[in-house]
């Protein structure tokens, strides 16, 4: 991260700026989604400043990171998800998405989760090292899951462990025999 860097919670008035950011940084080999309407809103009932960090570089907003609940729960609220990550072009190489993982891993911590995942493409090289060097791992893979410019696109489960392991019971615990 550059000096002139900075992580803050968003606000409402970031909404113009981060779309902007969304709407540069689309393509298909970031999202399994359709480039967002240049007239939608950032912030819906979706998302909400509260789920969202702004990385500022001389303060003006440069990229953002969202950190929500996937699955709203009470067996899962230990668990957050990175359901969003875009960097400004013109900040790009500037250190700008590793502060907003680090500030996702963080904000994370400070909510009480114990694990924090992601969703990347595998053909998203560039975003698969930045999650491997802060301490994410591949969970497992979806094959195909998506198809790109007509191809079939494997999406990538990762994640990383905020706290030590408790007990838990794997597939391999709760594999079954049949002896019918």
């Amino acid at each position: 991260m550059t000096d002139s860097t900075s992580v803050r919670r968003a606000r409402e008035d970031d909404g113009e700026a981060l779309r902007a950011i969304d709407l540069s940084t689309w393509s298909s080999r970031v999202s399994p989604a359709p480039v967002p309407a240049a007239t939608r809103p950032f912030f819906d009932e979706r998302t909400t400043p509260d789920d969202v960090l702004v990385a500022e570089v001389e303060g003006r907003p440069a990229g953002y990171v969202a950190v929500h609940q996937s699955i709203p729960v009470p067996s899962h609220e230990h668990v957050l998800e990175i359901g969003g990550l875009a960097v400004d072009p013109a900040a790009q190489g500037r250190g700008v998405g590793r502060a907003l993982v680090e500030a996702a891993i963080e904000e994370a911590r400070r909510r009480g989760a114990r694990k924090l995942t992601l969703r990347v493409l595998a053909h998203n090289t560039p975003a698969r090292r930045l999650y491997e060097r802060c301490g994410f791992h591949v969970e497992g893979v979806l094959t195909g899951e998506f198809v790109l410019d007509g191809v079939d696109v494997d999406d990538v489960l990762m994640a990383r462990p905020l706290s030590g392991p408790r007990p838990r019971v794997s597939a391999a615990d709760s594999q079954e025999t049949d002896d019918s």
